[in-house]
């Protein structure tokens, strides 16, 4: 009967907040919210203009006072006030998704987190969800909650590998018996790639694209192998000789020679994981596979790549952009029987 009461007038969320994208779980519902990490601020008053979608939309289309800035880098946490103000935008949105007498409660909080981060860095998480009006906070490392998120035996004794391509970094994990056996992260992922893109069409076009539109080219044609039939895109921008505004042609061979050297690199440093694995957990793994995730493992043939260049089997999961915080949920609704993989606010995160 107390358990009851204690439900009715509180309610627990999972947050996978991304370089590129906040997702919140809602304990019984399900994602309630999905919005890019933007926040838009006014530099002459210092107040926040926009958050998520409409601060998303003024990316490189906003005057001199105002700055679309992403609070998170690589990850982390770069930017605290603005980051503090988004969360808590945030968390006033979905407050209207529940019920009347658990708004008067302060949300517990399921935080996911890269697994390589420092103490210092998971503490500014939790410090910032806290001034955003989060009760009970709680870390998770990503790893996990993406092995609970595809429902995979993370607490069997057997090897299972993840590669989560995020946003702002990859995060390579070997787990087993509910604890992260290796682990790595990479400073390649979408936002890399986006970069890498911009940078090609600059020195082969001679045109300046925006950080949006490489975004778009890179959806829309983007691969890392090469296709029966090619495919192509027209892009606006600036051109870099006239400053006049121009347009051009992309193919997804343009594309491909853009990124390969960046995800070539990428997977050199998935090997690098496997190499230091035991190798138990590596036959384990060449049995059952990788499971790839994340909104960056999408691009077209990357599962294909990394399956030839591994040979090891390579499982897109379904859905890939919600995996994590959907772990982040499955935690928030059994915090009991997952105490051993997560941390509380009073906790001390022990050092790798």
């Amino acid at each position: 009967m107390l358990e009851n009461f204690k439900n009715y007038f509180s309610y627990d969320i999972g947050v996978d907040l991304g370089t590129s994208s906040t997702l919140i779980y809602s304990k019984g519902k399900g994602i309630v919210l999905t919005e890019p990490s933007v926040v838009a601020l006014n530099q002459k008053t210092g107040r926040v203009v926009a958050v998520g979608m409409e601060a998303d939309r003024m990316i490189g289309r906003t005057p001199e006072h105002i700055s679309a800035v992403c609070p998170l880098v690589n990850g982390v946490i770069s930017n605290f006030e603005a980051a503090e103000e988004m969360l808590a935008y945030f968390l006033r949105k979905i407050s209207s998704n529940v019920s009347t007498a658990s708004r008067l409660t302060r949300p517990g909080v399921i935080a996911s987190v890269p697994s390589g981060i420092t103490n210092v860095e998971r503490r500014a998480v939790r410090d910032v969800l806290l001034n955003a009006g989060a009760g009970k906070v709680y870390v998770i490392e990503e790893p996990m909650a993406a092995a609970l998120g595809v429902k995979l035996p993370a607490y069997d004794p057997v090897g299972n590998m993840i590669i989560d391509v995020g946003g702002g970094i990859t995060d390579v994990a070997v787990i087993s018996l509910g604890g992260i056996v290796k682990t790595k992260n990479i400073n390649i992922a979408g936002n890399k790639l986006n970069q890498d893109i911009i940078t090609y069409v600059r020195d082969e076009f001679k045109i300046m694209l925006g950080e949006k539109t490489a975004e778009e080219v890179k959806r829309v044609v983007g691969s890392v192998i090469k296709r029966k039939e090619n495919r192509e895109v027209l892009v606006r921008g600036r051109d870099l000789i006239t400053g006049l505004p121009r347009e051009a042609m992309i193919t997804d061979s343009d594309i491909r020679e853009a990124i390969i050297f960046d995800i070539n690199n990428l997977i050199e440093s998935v090997k690098e994981v496997l190499e230091l694995t035991p190798p138990e957990i590596v036959a384990d793994i060449m049995r059952r596979g990788i499971v790839l995730l994340g909104a960056g493992s999408k691009i077209d043939g990357f599962n294909v790549l990394l399956e030839k260049e591994l040979k090891i089997p390579i499982y897109l999961a379904d859905d890939p952009e919600t995996v994590v915080v959907r772990g982040a949920g499955i935690v928030s609704e059994n915090l009991n029987r997952y105490q051993d993989i997560i941390f509380n606010n009073e906790d001390e995160i022990p050092p790798r």
